[in-house]
């Protein structure tokens, strides 16, 4: 039996499915779509509606259980072509079926006149972190659907959900591979002082010269023996990413501060299943970027964008300090 038999009707049985968890109802998930692209409206708005399970339910003093609201399907209108229609209820028997726990929503992506997508060839290389050239290896998606299913995947990461590609191939990228971390203030921190946070958490920190013409103007780089380099950069920028523009602007301005990891072997980086020993640096670092993030969060306030392009909460990045204990609060130097 195919997934698409019982997450989704007849007629969305080949979209790309993203499944996410219930809790990411369909405002958050048209934030989601806001930080990726331009217009995104809703072409038919989800509608409240009676969970009909909720109706034999238990009674109190002999009055029956008050039925439980859901949130009908709609379509949200994602680029010119294509949107994404749900959200379709998955219950907690259900969701195993996609790789999951506890009750989700279904997102059924394609376009939105019901007409399949013409693929162009297959992938040229072989650098596939997300798993899209394995699952699309006879013909990859092209323009618009293309970047649809990046988005899938991304939101994938982001929520822990999974994607099926084609309604079949599954996707499940790991929420802990996503390691870099960008913080967008309205003050600059003095180089000194920046260089003083990263040494607080790698005592070897040290600055850099811009490795070309044109890139960040303060750059530094805290190296480790086993687990790889924490490189920050910062910069005044004319641009911030979509995430951002539903905020009020005094949350957030245009000094960056990017703060990515380099593995010892940057490669892996490419890779869907990266080494054992790769995962384990990638757990410690980050930690140790969520740490540093914060710490630079406290001193200049603004808002915090993570490596999907999506808006990062405090709360997120306070997770991750602690979903690996094995994770110090100091890098091995």
């Amino acid at each position: 039996m195919s997934y698409t038999q019982t997450l989704v009707p007849p007629e969305h049985a080949t979209n790309h499915l993203l499944v996410v968890p219930e809790v990411w109802g369909p405002d958050r998930v048209r934030s989601l779509a806001d930080a990726w692209f331009p217009e995104v409206r809703w072409l038919k708005e989800p509608r409240a509606e009676v969970d009909p399970r909720a109706r034999g339910g238990a009674r109190f003093r002999g009055m029956a259980a008050a039925p439980e609201p859901q949130v009908g399907p709609g379509v949200l209108g994602v680029g010119d072509e294509h949107g994404a229609a749900g959200p379709f209820a998955v219950s907690e028997s259900q969701s195993p079926q996609a790789g999951l726990t506890g009750r989700a929503a279904v997102y059924a992506l394609g376009r939105v006149d019901g007409t399949p997508d013409a693929r162009v060839g297959r992938p040229a290389t072989t650098e596939d972190r997300d798993g899209i050239a394995r699952v699309f290896a006879a013909g990859l998606p092209d323009g618009e659907e293309l970047r649809l299913v990046q988005w899938g995947v991304a939101v994938a990461r982001k929520t822990g959900g999974v994607l099926l590609a084609d309604g079949r191939q599954l996707l499940h990228p790991d929420p802990t591979s996503a390691v870099d971390l960008t913080l967008y203030a309205v003050h600059p921190l003095p180089p000194s002082e920046l260089l003083g946070l990263l040494r607080s958490v790698v005592a070897t920190a040290d600055e850099e010269p811009p490795p070309a013409p044109g890139a960040a103007p303060v750059r530094l780089a805290a190296r480790t023996p086993y687990d790889g380099t924490v490189v920050v950069e910062s910069e005044r920028v004319d641009r911030v990413p979509r995430a951002l523009v539903d905020l009020d602007p005094t949350e957030y301005g245009p000094h960056a501060y990017r703060m990515v990891w380099v593995p010892q072997d940057p490669y892996e980086l490419g890779l869907e299943q990266p080494s054992g020993v790769h995962v384990i640096a990638r757990s410690r670092m980050r930690a140790m970027i969520a740490r540093l993030t914060l710490l630079l969060h406290a001193k200049v306030g603004g808002a915090m964008v993570d490596d999907g392009a999506f808006l990062a909460t405090t709360a997120e990045i306070e997770r991750r300090t602690s979903e690996d204990q094995r994770a110090s609060s100091r890098a091995w130097v």
